[in-house]
């Protein structure tokens, strides 16, 4: 089991963002805990994975993330799919990640409108 971060590539803004994914949900939230990405960002379509800068990336690698070519990412999301098909407690992780993330979105959208 193991982190994913690919090279950054996509500009956002100022920033340079990379992609990190993991082999388990556990595992993807327990590295952006550890290198302080907040939960908020986590990314559930298409593959769970958070969208993170330069220097994040540099923590995760240093915290253990095994840098990755595009392709070699592909890779990982496919047997992560097989996984995904196949594990219930996974299927289970990614759905409460995924309402995790779309009621912070619902909260802040509401602190936004009454601003």
């Amino acid at each position: 089991m193991a982190v994913y971060v690919d090279a950054p590539r996509h500009r956002v803004g100022r920033m340079v963002m990379c992609h990190m994914l993991a082999d388990s949900m556990e595992e993807l939230l327990a590295m952006a805990d550890r290198i302080g990405v907040a939960r908020k960002w986590f990314q559930p379509v298409s593959h769970p994975h958070f969208d993170i800068c330069k220097a994040m990336r540099a923590k995760a690698v240093a915290a253990g993330a095994i840098e990755v070519e595009r392709r070699q990412l592909v890779d990982v999301m496919k047997r992560y799919r097989s996984k995904w098909f196949a594990d219930l407690d996974e299927r289970a992780a990614v759905e409460a990640a995924k309402a995790a993330c779309a009621s912070r979105t619902r909260s802040r959208t509401k602190e936004i409108r009454h601003d």
